[in-house]
């Protein structure tokens, strides 16, 4: 919590720096036609990146592709709403689809699965981006150091990935083989996460599909900011919006344990505008247009989670009586 406070002082600072008249002129001429056109593209995102996830899923499950968009929609809002890191997010996302009949094993087997599948397509993203800003944007110290920061990040991004890939098509055998020997009970909870595991890589093109469709769901994702920028009356390039999506995001990785990246993000868009003719009122505006956004979209979604869970839980205990 502490963390976040300190993320709300700063997104406060920022906005009072850089111009409360600025920023909000360009959030009000969006209007709430244009905010319902931005919450549509964000629910649209949520159906590519749920079908990411359910291209993983083995073919003997019976487990349906609404089943993941509506998991990737919990995990997100949970994400940008509640008070978490992206990890919690993670979890909850992992439950959501737990509570539609996908076993635990599955669901949390994918979710490591998917998310590494993100983090392969977002590297690839990145460096889409990198070369964008070396290209478009003028040599200047500042430029060069953002460029080459980002290169190393998405170098040590991508060790990082390759042995999260490893650990998951081979560690998983050692951990199983761990918990058999110091706690025998969880063992067939190990040996079914295990196995779920081998099941999704045992279909390599099915994972390769995987990691392409979340390349599309970061490209949407960069539309949806290009057309809040066009909304709000700035004349901006599609390719530079990428560039700035690209390197905002993997600010945002690096922040991980921020909850709601709250000031990670402001500062990011603060900083990055400039560099393609923007203001960093337009950065700090966009910002907020997007966490209004994602409040608007993931408060009902959290509410009709929650309901849900206590109809789940009211079932067990009336199983139990």
């Amino acid at each position: 919590m502490a963390v976040a406070a300190i993320g709300v002082l700063v997104v406060v600072w920022l906005v009072l720096h850089v111009g409360l008249h600025a920023v909000m002129a360009a959030v009000v001429k969006v209007g709430w036609g244009g905010f319902a056109i931005l919450c549509l593209l964000g629910i649209g995102l949520f159906v590519i990146l749920g079908s990411a996830w359910y291209l993983l899923i083995p073919r003997n499950s019976t487990a349906k592709l609404e089943t993941f968009i509506w998991g990737r929609a919990v995990r997100d809002s949970a994400a940008e709403v509640l008070p978490f890191s992206q990890l919690g997010g993670f979890v909850i996302g992992a439950r959501a689809v737990m509570l539609r009949g996908v076993s635990a094993p599955l669901a949390f087997a994918s979710t490591i699965a998917d998310v590494t599948a993100e983090m392969m397509a977002q590297i690839a993203y990145v460096l889409i981006g990198i070369a964008i800003l070396v290209e478009r944007v003028p040599k200047s110290p500042t430029s060069q150091w953002l460029a080459h920061a980002a290169a190393v990040g998405t170098l040590l991004a991508a060790v990082g990935a390759a042995g999260f890939l490893f650990v998951q098509k081979r560690g998983f055998a050692v951990a199983e083989r761990m918990v058999a020997r110091t706690m025998p009970r969880a063992a067939e909870q190990a040996g079914a996460m295990h196995g779920a595991m081998e099941s999704i890589h045992a279909a390599p093109l099915k994972v390769l599909l995987s990691v392409c469709t979340h390349m599309t769901g970061w490209f949407a994702s960069a539309f949806a900011s290009w057309v809040a920028v066009r909304l709000m009356g700035f004349q901006v390039a599609f390719l530079s919006i990428v560039s700035i999506e690209a390197l905002l995001y993997a600010i945002r990785s690096a922040a991980v344990i921020v909850p709601n990246a709250l000031g990670v993000q402001e500062a990011a868009y603060a900083m990055l505008m400039p560099f393609f003719g923007l203001t960093a009122s337009a950065g700090l505006a966009l910002s907020l247009l997007k966490r209004a956004r994602d409040i608007a979209i993931g408060i009902p979604i959290l509410l009709a989670w929650q309901a849900t869970e206590g109809g789940h839980a009211l079932r067990r205990a009336q199983e139990l009586r």
